[in-house]
């Protein structure tokens, strides 16, 4: 097995590794050093959990040298603020024994600490796609001097609506300059980015497309209804020695929030939630303490399913079956890292279904139905969002009814009325009413 050492390393990342005790490169980490070296844009394909975020930061910083400049040479973008701050994260512990100035910037926080410590200068920068825009078009941050652009999580980028920010990015970077696209999952959106920005890039690939994680056990439950689901849920959780660090997925914002209300009296300060509608300051706060194993369960939208590296989460839950594939592919990808074993479970229902069989067709793998328990009780009660919606009723024209024997009756003749004019045409003989001042005035004339 191939070791660090074994890689052309320098001795202050070989002692920054030695000090996290890491030993053996991951395939993707060995496989992309090389060519990230050669200079070649590179498309990295891997699945979530196999050091990724090393496999581009180790080359990159090993040809790192020194520079007075202000303005960045490195260019990291992700698509959340979770993961702006795992990616600075990760380079604080590589650059332990190095002399680089890096930071991290994103939406939602103070701009001001942000515009200092780029015109304080920069070698690498971590950036969300509109704070990055915002700081360019401020004329705080210039990017012409970037050398390694890098894309996290790309397909993420382009499914939640960051085409054209990226494409703006893009367009303001230099054209002499390395490309570095790493994702779990590759699409027909990221083919078109990749066609269009890069030259005859390199792809490294360590997994078949789609396939998830051999170490991750995967299993799903037939729920007809929210609270059906909410019934298994409570019924797998009461296992605290198995399920001893659980996230569990949901779509929605408010689905997310009615669940962690729906469970909040059960397991109190055992439960937390983190969505997007959450203070920043909060959201960091939340994976902290569930990394530190504070709280039991994590309730989360997918923003918590990109990229984040929570360690030794036990079992990832699909309180709701995602829509797109891929979605569940990083969703249970927060399981089974590092080697370790993992469990994920589905909840599906009859809509849900098909959701279910596309994400089998994409990891040619079968989920494993499983029966419900015996003591899971089976509700007869639709939420409001599960009901069919009623039909409503749509008012046209009736059709003409020519040659329709005739339905209505003349009118009474006392009913019937005729228009006979005014008063006076009525009475012709009645006399106009006096006018005293036309009559006044008449008599003056006179």
């Amino acid at each position: 097995m191939l070791n660090f050492e074994d890689l052309n390393l320098n001795n202050p990342l070989l002692n920054a590794l030695q000090d996290l005790e890491y030993m053996h490169p991951t395939p993707i980490q060995e496989k992309s050093f090389p060519v990230i070296m050669s200079g070649k844009d590179v498309i990295g394909v891997a699945q979530t959990g196999t050091g990724k975020t090393f496999a581009y930061l180790l080359p990159i910083l090993r040809m790192h040298k020194y520079s007075e400049s202000k303005h960045p040479k490195v260019l990291i973008i992700v698509p959340t603020r979770e993961l702006v701050a795992q990616v600075v994260s990760e380079i604080e512990k590589l650059t332990k024994y190095m002399s680089i100035r890096f930071a991290g910037i994103y939406g939602g926080a103070n701009i001001t600490p942000q515009k200092l410590a780029i015109s304080a200068g920069l070698d690498v920068l971590v950036s969300t796609p509109g704070r990055l825009i915002d700081m360019a078009m401020l004329g705080v941050l210039k990017i012409k001097t970037v050398q390694h652009f890098v894309i996290d999580e790309v397909d993420e980028m382009m499914e939640i609506g960051f085409r054209a920010q990226l494409t703006t990015i893009l367009d303001l970077l230099p054209l002499k300059r390395q490309n570095i696209f790493f994702s779990a999952t590759l699409g027909e959106d990221v083919n078109v980015l990749i066609n269009t920005f890069t030259k005859n890039p390199q792809k490294i690939e360590v997994a078949v497309h789609g396939t998830p994680l051999e170490k991750i056990k995967q299993m799903a439950y037939d729920g007809p209804n929210y609270f059906t689901k909410i019934n298994i849920l409570n019924h797998l959780l009461e296992d605290q020695k198995a399920f001893n660090k659980v996230m569990v997925f949901v779509g929605t914002i408010k689905l997310a929030d009615r669940l962690y209300a729906q469970l909040l009296p059960k397991y109190g300060e055992e439960l937390a939630l983190i969505h997007s509608n959450k203070s920043q300051n909060v959201r960091f706060a939340t994976l902290d303490n569930f990394h530190k194993g504070s709280n039991r369960i994590l309730i989360a939208t997918d923003i918590a399913a990109r990229g984040l590296d929570i360690f030794e989460v036990s079992h990832v839950i699909n309180f709701d079956t995602p829509r797109e594939a891929g979605d569940y592919i990083h969703r249970i990808g927060r399981t089974g890292r590092a080697g370790k074993d993992g469990i994920a479970i589905t909840f599906f229902n009859e809509v849900e279904e098909p959701y279910l069989e596309e994400i089998e067709k994409l990891m040619h793998l079968k989920v494993t139905r499983k029966r419900l328990p015996k003591e899971v009780v089976i509700s007869s009660i639709f939420s409001e969002d599960e009901r069919p919606q009623q039909i409503q009723k749509i008012y046209v024209r009736a059709p003409s009814r020519a040659g329709a024997p005739v339905t209505h009756h003349e009118k009474k003749a006392k009913n019937s009325k005729l228009n006979l004019g005014g008063p006076r045409k009525r009475n012709p003989n009645k006399t106009k009413p006096r006018n005293r001042a036309v009559e006044r005035n008449r008599a003056r004339k006179r």
